[in-house]
């Protein structure tokens, strides 16, 4: 089998795990070369990603790794994309070292974070095939975009309550800040589709999974050419904590009757008020959310 070339781009928070460094290591004995790039501070994921870009040739880098959770996927992407000119292809395949908290996105794919060192091996091993990406407002998302309400408990969860709780926390969260709650009205439409009120949280998803293991969009795949779309109708005020514990410790399909579904190419959101989305965790606020899927965009080792 010929080796790679892995540029592992690593969160910093990781840098000193003994698991981590025994998993670079296992992989060097089998013959291929990794370099390492660690975080350090904002911007430094993208920059990475960019920056591989720009050194695959000459450097022989055929395989980029974003070795963090979803937002570092997302980082590591989204860099690599903006480096490139319109619709050009990334001339590196993508992998991921599931370090996060919930790793919704790898999970997803059936990557399995408590054997890092598979995973690398899986990285630099197996073929990679193409997958779709998002795109929203010119920004990427490689997993999912949510709004509404579940998408502040997602930003505003405290990170060491995940530590904790896990995917539990978000409800905690919810829970806890409920009468916070204001309805996020609009109108959601693509060209076979269109939906107008009131919403608790909605997802568009290219991955099925976020929040800490919700399957907000269960039937998703990354690499058919389709955007998933989960809206949560806002329900009276006094179902507001029953529908968030129901949503978060058993994930939409317990919702299923009042739940609005759909799958399409491009996707608008339109709203009076300035919402918050999260793209993978990141977040961006506006008052129109203009969607769309890039087909087959990179090559992604699952």
């Amino acid at each position: 089998m010929k080796s790679r070339h892995l540029r592992l781009i690593l969160n910093g928070k990781s840098a000193g795990r003994d698991d981590v460094r025994a998993a670079v290591g296992h992989v060097r004995e089998q013959g291929h070369s990794v370099s390492v790039r660690v975080t350090w501070e904002a911007g430094d994921a993208g920059r990475f990603g960019r920056e591989a870009m720009e050194l695959a040739e000459q450097e022989g880098i055929d395989t980029v790794i974003a070795g963090g959770g979803d937002g570092t996927v997302n980082e590591v992407i989204s860099g690599a994309l903006s480096g490139l000119n319109g619709d050009q292809r990334p001339p590196v395949s993508f992998g991921v070292l599931p370090l996060g908290t919930a790793n919704d996105f790898a999970l997803g794919l059936g990557i399995d974070p408590g054997n890092l060192p598979d995973c690398l091996q899986r990285a630099a091993e197996s073929p990679a095939k193409p997958i779709d990406v998002g795109q929203v407002n010119g920004r990427y998302f490689v997993n999912m975009a949510t709004g509404g309400f579940g998408a502040r408990i997602t930003t505003e969860t405290d990170p060491q309550l995940k530590k904790l709780l896990g995917g539990a926390a978000y409800l905690f969260t919810g829970l806890h800040r409920f009468s916070e709650l204001a309805a996020c009205e609009g109108r959601i439409s693509g060209p076979d589709f269109s939906w107008d009120g009131a919403f608790l949280a909605l997802a568009i998803g290219n991955g099925r999974r976020a929040g800490g293991g919700v399957e907000l969009c269960p039937q998703a795949k990354v690499d058919d050419g389709l955007l998933d779309l989960t809206i949560i109708p806002y329900p009276t005020p006094d179902r507001v904590p029953e529908m968030l514990a129901t949503l978060f410790e058993q994930g939409p399909n317990a919702l299923r009757e009042s739940v609005f579904e759909t799958r399409s190419s491009r996707i608008t959101l339109e709203t009076e008020n300035t919402i918050q989305m999260n793209l993978d965790g990141e977040p961006a606020r506006a008052t129109r959310f203009d969607v769309a899927v890039q087909v087959a965009r990179i090559d992604f080792i699952v």
